[in-house]
């Protein structure tokens, strides 16, 4: 069968209407970004997630699956600037060609759908949302230490700096203050934490957004430095009799005090400035060495025990977290261990434990006066309890999520709406000004606020926005008052854009609101979300704050935006390396689309490994795959059934179905493939029953296929096959069971037995010749023996 003549034909013909009975199923995979060409990458993500969309239509849901482009952003800006044209130009021809490249795939998608986060229709409403942030207090402006790409000069927020660098660049970033708008996520910090129990996702990306939010629960003590009260927050009460100093954040306003009583201010205010220069990335890194200056002259003192304490200021101490102080505990912190090492700073064991200092577990206190000679836990419990009883401290639960900075100094973005009035200093309305050293006013209902065409597009020297440079977008009149104001010139960062496209799906093309709350009952919240797991404490985190925050201002009547999600995993170049032009191992798939046709490939990435962990792409993988589609259209069709068949057909239906539902797509293929290479022939209904198998992976294949056999309408509008119970029964084998060469017992077992159950069984049934033994290996050969080899 020639791909070239059937792909296009039926691509023209399909037109894929949600249908309008059955149960809803919202299937979302998340959208690209149009950087100009459909990689391998893309067709990763989207033609599997194709495969399970497909499976479930024809299982009889109402699917739902939309698709769009994450159209603003700073690659689109860099790439213009290097080719000399617009951003906008850049962005929308790469729409259009990567509108062509998805639609060769044969995807299902909705196109009436589909949105574009730079068009003004859309980022209307992403202002929109600002705004009711910022009337919610969610949204605030102030000055803040920011991360600073001098090369991309922006800001970025802190989940986009990587080991110190740019992530979209890797230049060094630096540490710059300056006025920027945050959004609050803080202020969900705990329902980020607990809500994520409830949801269908894999473990791993729960936990990353987990310590990504750093829940600490503790007690703030109230220590002494110098006659001043130094609140300070640890997550272990317990060892506060193994304080042997203090520690305080270059920023900790205390310092501004003291350092005036201390015999060494000029090199404490040297070492504060060279602070500033670090990114936070830096000041907490294991792997760079703890520095400090010792507050000479000046001591702190112990609530509990009255005994001095030397006080240091160190830069892996950070303002924002807990109090921005510390009591250190060298003999049970890893980092005061460092730091008192390096500073010969006294080491003082109160959990008793046989491991070596530094020991961070838990055990039985020592010399911790009153609470000695009792578990860690109930220390933790008792001495904290006395603590509240003597009003020198109280239990606080302490996150390490800070406030999402989402100022950028580029062009490229949905312009910040708001504007700034001096003749509106003196007005006190709450839901208008900001704190700061001028108030901003909401701008008037006009959104969008347009984003305007410039020819210089460059960022300036000084990290400022382009826009800052234009006269007519920048002077406004203020709607309050009348007079003469500014427009905010800094753009908000595309996250923003993307952090509630999955809702504007349901109503694009709505101009009154961002999509009508009937429909929004309708579709949402995402039932099934397929993406990269780099997004795990960026586009997921956010997401899931703009839905709560929404829900809290009476615009969404849910708490999570994806019910499940799964991620897929990384396509490697042929040489077994990470992808790169500079390398030359990219793999064009519109070269791959010509060769073998559309599904051919998405066959051969569902079939090359495992959904979640990807693989290596390689050439003869694919041409498998497709003789194994040229073996289909070869199959020798008789009128009537062969009944042996009957039983292998329907318990490949079975596992297919079962594999496609749990993504394991690879698997799926290969038990079709199975199936085949055990039958010379198949009856008129099998070959209809093994078409409808293969119809998610192969559509247009399967459809030509459907239309030669003279089957009723189209494959794809037809039910996916249910297995017969009793015809997929498997057939019996015995399996014999060794335990070093000799045999112990033998089991009756599936014939299609899976090696990791073997193995299980094995162990199960010979445990009284295993018992106080050591289990070595367990060689599993076939379905008929395991040998189990162990020693004394």
């Amino acid at each position: 069968m020639n791909h070239k003549d059937i792909e296009k034909k039926w691509q023209k013909k399909w037109e894929e209407k949600i249908p309008s009975e059955g149960e809803k199923l919202y299937c979302l995979t998340m959208f690209p970004y149009p950087s100009g060409d459909i990689h391998v990458g893309h067709w990763y993500n989207f033609a599997p997630a194709d495969v399970y969309a497909r499976f479930k239509r024809m299982q009889g849901y109402r699917v739902f699956f939309p698709i769009g482009f994450d159209a603003f952003g700073l690659p689109a800006e860099n790439a213009a600037i290097k080719r000399g044209i617009h951003p906008e130009t850049w962005t929308y021809e790469n729409i259009e060609r990567m509108r062509e490249q998805l639609k060769s795939m044969g995807c299902i998608y909705d196109w009436s759908s589909e949105i574009v986060t730079c068009d003004p229709g859309y980022y209307k409403w992403t202002q929109w949302i600002f705004l009711e942030l910022f009337k919610a207090g969610l949204a605030y402006r102030k000055r803040v230490p920011a991360n600073f790409c001098p090369s991309c000069r922006t800001v970025l927020a802190n989940e986009q700096v990587v080991e110190g660098k740019c992530e979209r660049c890797d230049s060094q970033v630096e540490q710059k203050e300056i006025e920027q708008w945050l959004l609050n996520i803080r202020n969900y910090a705990e329902e980020l934490v607990s809500s994520l129990d409830d949801l269908d996702w894999p473990e791993k990306t729960k936990t990353m957004q987990k310590n990504w939010v750093g829940k600490s629960e503790g007690a703030i003590i109230e220590f002494t430095v110098a006659g001043r009260s130094l609140p300070v927050f640890t997550t272990r009460p317990d060892t506060i009799f193994g304080a042997t100093y203090l520690v305080l954040s270059p920023e900790h306003p205390l310092l501004s005090e003291i350092k005036s009583e201390a015999e060494n201010p000029a090199e404490i205010e040297d070492y504060i400035a060279e602070s500033r220069m670090k990114t936070e990335l830096e000041r907490i890194s294991e792997t760079k060495e703890k520095t400090g200056v010792y507050v000479k002259g000046v001591t702190g003192m112990n609530p509990l025990t009255g005994e001095e304490l030397p006080v240091f200021v160190a830069d892996y101490v950070l303002m924002h977290y807990g109090t921005g102080a510390v009591m250190a505990v060298p003999a049970h912190d890893l980092r005061d261990y460092e730091f008192a090492k390096k500073h010969d700073m006294p080491i003082k064991r109160v959990i008793s434990s046989k491991e070596d200092l530094p020991f961070e577990g838990e055990g039985e206190t020592i010399h911790s006066g009153d609470f000695s000679g009792m578990p860690s836990e109930e220390a933790r419990k008792r001495i904290t309890d006395h603590l509240e009883k003597s009003k020198l401290g109280e239990r606080k639960v302490n996150y390490k999520l800070r406030d999402w900075l989402v100022s950028r100094q580029r062009y490229w973005g949905a312009p910040i709406p708001i504007v700034y009035c001096k003749h509106c200093i003196k007005e006190k309305d709450k839901k208008t000004f900001i704190e700061g050293e001028e108030h901003a006013i909401l701008p008037d209902e006009n959104l969008p606020v347009l984003l305007p065409w410039v020819d210089d597009f460059n960022p300036s020297e000084e990290g400022k926005s382009p826009l800052s440079r234009n006269r007519h977008f920048k002077e406004a009149m203020c709607p309050r008052c009348g007079e003469k104001a500014e427009r905010e010139t800094d753009t908000l960062d595309t996250f923003v854009c993307s952090s509630w496209y999955y809702l504007r799906y349901a109503d694009p093309h709505n101009e009154e609101s961002f999509a009508d709350k009937k429909k929004i009952k309708e579709w949402l919240p995402v039932d099934v979300y397929i993406g990269g797991a780099e997004h795990t404490v960026m586009h997921l985190l956010y997401s899931r704050f703009f839905t709560k925050a929404l829900r809290d201002m009476g615009h969404l009547r849910f708490s999570e935006p994806f019910l499940k999600l799964r991620h897929q995993g990384v396509i490697l170049g042929p040489d077994g390396r990470k992808m790169s032009k500079s390398k030359g191992n990219v793999v064009d798939p519109d070269k791959e689309i010509e060769k073998h046709g559309a599904d051919a490939v998405r066959m051969y990435l569902c079939f090359m490994g495992p959904y979640d962990q990807g693989g290596v792409w390689s050439p003869s993988g694919i041409m498998g795959v497709k003789r194994f589609l040229d073996r289909v259209y070869k199959t020798e069709v008789k009128k009537d059934n062969n009944k042996e068949i009957d039983g292998l057909l329907h318990r490949t239906i079975k596992k297919v179905g079962e594999d496609i539902e749990r993504m394991h797509f690879n698997t799926a293929i290969s038990s079709m493939m199975t199936f085949l290479n055990e039958v010379s022939f198949m009856g008129v209904d099998q070959m209809r029953l093994f078409l409808l198998l293969l119809a998610p992976f192969a559509p247009h294949f399967a459809e030509e296929m459907w239309h030669n056999m003279n089957f009723k309408g189209s494959v794809h509008d037809a039910f996916f096959p249910q297995h017969d119970e009793e015809l997929a029964k498997e057939e019996k084998v015995t399996m014999v069971l060794q335990v070093n060469g000799k045999v112990r017992a033998k089991v009756e077992v599936d014939a299609g037995i899976s090696e990791r159950k073997a193995k299980k069984i094995a162990l199960k049934e010979t445990e009284k010749w295993t018992e106080g033994k050591e289990v070595k290996k367990v060689i599993v050969v076939g379905n008929n023996l395991v040998n189990i080899v162990c020693v004394e």
